[in-house]
């Protein structure tokens, strides 16, 4: 059976004002900017293998615009839209930006995502940006705790569960773990993957009437004492933190939240497992195992439920739920003790 995606390769979101965005990128993130093409602005990692990973795009609020995965092969791209048009989901075909032949196409859930297998390879050879170390694509940015890579990405919808079963059904996600309330069968969390990290795309409840909303998307730093000099950095820069650092029990990375201008959330993270075994049973934790904050020393602030763009409330998930676990469904990490 031929393997179809081998990793997220970049996101694309959309902001209110461009050029504020980009600079806190440049300036806070450490990101370099490497194309402007019809508005939308290209920006890499230090340690990014090709061209971008991030797409900035203007817009009337922040917001998904796409996510972006690479497949194994050509053949797996076709086999990829064979399978997404087999379940019912038109693509567009489409030729990308350095990306060649791609399509992209609307999930049931309403988020956009694109798959591409030709790509430009990012490496400067000579000069002095050139790495010392051959398999560096450039030198370690001079910001301190920027980040090396793209890590993964983090969407909300109204079924957890229905929405990993149908990724991992039509492009062959693995599904890795996922949180269902202590009070209740209710999945509130999930993570999947194309590759051995925990995983490279999330999925978290979401009891709004907007589709395709997006939570977060993460960077990577080598260390845990990188994303601690982050954290040191960002708040001595007068950029707020919003949560962590801390480590997560689902897929035990060292985590830190904070947000750009136009309010998008992004995260730092490090550390975590390597799964290669190929018939995983997915893991299903309580928020009482710590399965967001495994030292379970502090609640998760109330903001961080907040998706994108901005929606409705009160939540739909809500509706017809008994009272004593309404407010777990909207923060089921706020109980002291929990994490």
């Amino acid at each position: 059976m031929i393997k179809l995606l081998s990793h997220l390769s970049y996101v694309s979101i959309t902001t209110p004002d461009v050029q504020a965005s980009v600079e806190f990128y440049e300036q806070q993130v450490g990101m370099e900017v490497v194309d402007r093409i019809d508005g939308r602005v290209y920006l890499r990692c230090w340690g990014d293998y090709y061209r971008y990973s991030l797409v900035i795009v203007p817009g009337d609020e922040p917001a998904l615009d796409t996510m972006a995965w690479r497949t194994t092969s050509a053949e797996a791209l076709d086999e990829a839209a064979r399978r997404v048009e087999a379940a019912g989901v038109e693509v567009e075909w489409f030729d990308g930006h350095t990306t060649g032949r791609s399509f992209r196409f609307t999930g049931p859930w309403g988020h956009v995502m694109t798959l591409h297998w030709d790509v430009e390879h990012y490496r400067v050879a000579s000069g002095e940006r050139a790495s010392t170390y051959p398999d560096r694509p450039t030198r370690r940015s001079r910001f301190a705790g920027a980040p090396r890579q793209l890590d993964h990405v983090t969407v909300a919808c109204s079924d957890v569960d229905a929405f990993a079963k149908w990724y991992n059904d039509v492009l062959d996600f693995r599904i890795m773990a996922r949180t269902v309330l202590d009070e209740a069968p209710v999945s509130v969390f999930s993570v999947l993957t194309t590759n051995e990290k925990s995983h490279d795309l999330g999925v978290v409840l979401d009891g709004s009437t907007r589709a395709g909303r997006v939570n977060h998307f993460a960077f990577w730093v080598d260390t845990r004492e990188e994303l601690l000099i982050a954290a040191d950095t960002l708040l001595e820069n007068g950029v707020g933190i919003e949560y962590g650092p801390s480590i997560h029990g689902i897929g035990e990375q060292n985590f830190l939240y904070y947000r750009d201008p136009s309010t998008m959330r992004i995260e730092l993270n490090t550390g975590g497992y390597r799964n290669y075994v190929p018939d995983w049973e997915p893991q299903t934790w309580t928020p009482s195992q710590g399965s967001n904050n495994f030292y379970k020393n502090g609640a998760m602030p109330m903001s961080m439920t907040e998706s994108f763009p901005p929606a409705d409330g009160p939540t739909a998930t809500e509706e017809g739920v008994p009272e004593e676990i309404r407010e777990a469904l909207v923060n089921p990490y706020a109980v002291p003790g929990r994490g």
